[in-house]
């Protein structure tokens, strides 16, 4: 696969990145901090969320997903046993599980920089299984290349989900984008 380009640093999500989101996992964005990362065809894809919701609830998953073509092809890698052979490989690679250690070090520092979740894990099984290859993808693509090993691999697995167009399509908020 061609690693989708890294996006712009994080950024404010616009009305169109809101309303994207809404189409994506179809119900309104809860605890929407910013834009983690942009597919390449432009929408949202990772979203930075507070680790704690509007109504108090914790919410340690700092990155998620919104494609739901990405989402998709990720479900498949999942059902296909990765994360399992992912999680044994954690046990018998010590170079592995040191640098799956640094990434979920690295996601619980970013976290922390927002609000500090004592006793919560990072997420995703991080740092000593694989439970869930959806934020380990979606830490990879915010974080950028280098971070998150097993988010890297898994990324590097998945088809080019961008290729066939966006997920969702956002219309242009009137006034925007018009000339006078």
């Amino acid at each position: 696969m061609e690693t989708p380009p890294p996006s712009t640093p994080r950024t404010e999500p616009t009305d169109a990145d809101v309303e994207a989101f809404k189409q994506q996992l179809g119900r309104p964005p809860r605890g929407l901090r910013a834009i983690a990362h942009r597919c390449p065809c432009g929408q949202p894809d990772v979203v930075e969320t507070a680790p704690r919701l509007p109504d108090g609830t914790p919410f340690p998953t700092l990155y998620y997903l919104t494609c739901p073509k990405a989402s998709s092809a990720i479900g498949t890698l999942e059902a296909n046993g990765v994360m399992k052979e992912m999680t044994e490989r954690l046990a018998t690679d010590p170079e592995l599980a040191a640098a799956y250690r640094a990434a979920h070090e690295d996601y619980i520092k970013r976290r922390d920089a927002i609000e500090v979740l004592q006793g919560f894990p990072s997420a995703g099984g991080m740092p000593d299984r694989v439970k869930c290859l959806h934020v380990l993808v979606g830490h990879s693509l915010a974080a950028g290349p280098g971070v998150n090993p097993l988010g890297d691999e898994a990324l590097a697995m998945l088809p080019e989900w961008w290729r066939k167009g966006a997920c969702v399509t956002v219309a242009e908020p009137a006034g925007e984008g018009e000339s006078e």
